[in-house]
């Protein structure tokens, strides 16, 4: 799925579960990271399409990359769209919300892609591959994008209401 809204749609429930312990651009710049390997391979026609980086151990070295880059990405755009009480973006909240990314790209991919290898080096097979169908997994992604945004305000007010200093704290 490169550099489909799919993705995202997990994101948006845990953004909405964790609030302020969670960066959904972070997670979506992971995302990005995570691809970059499938666009080259597409444009070029040289390599393995979910290669290497569509591994958990690759993933791993993909979510240290995309916090690195990404928070002061993210914090930029928080800045710029004047979100600054949502500053500063921590580093346990960049590298779990990236963690979280691309973990969840490697295993939404190795349900519906026969090339992943989730595991490899140590195991090839893909265990997880057609889980579920491709439509059902679309179905899901789409499904928790929107429980996410129903409930984000919710449990925003919720927090404001119930817990104020917890819903002020500072990423």
């Amino acid at each position: 799925m490169p550099f489909t809204p799919f993705h995202m749609g997990p994101g948006l429930l845990v953004k909405s579960v964790l609030q302020r312990r969670f960066s959904l651009m972070l997670f979506g710049w992971s995302q990005i990271v995570m691809d970059i390997q499938p666009l080259t391979v597409m444009l070029t026609g040289q390599g393995h399409l979910h290669g290497f980086t569509h591994t958990y151990l690759g993933a791993s070295g993909i979510a240290i990359v995309a916090a690195v880059t990404g928070k002061p990405l993210a914090e930029l755009g928080l800045r710029l769209l004047q979100l600054n009480d949502h500053l500063p973006i921590s580093w346990w909240v960049a590298v779990i919300s990236s963690v979280i990314g691309t973990f969840s790209h490697v295993l939404f991919d190795s349900i519906m892609h026969r090339d992943v290898q989730p595991f490899a080096p140590w195991r090839l097979e893909n265990p997880f591959l057609g889980f579920v169908s491709i439509v059902w997994l679309h179905l899901f992604c789409l499904a928790t994008g929107l429980a996410g945004m129903a409930l984000y305000p919710l449990i925003e007010g919720w927090l404001a209401h119930n817990h104020p200093t917890l819903g002020k704290q500072q990423s």
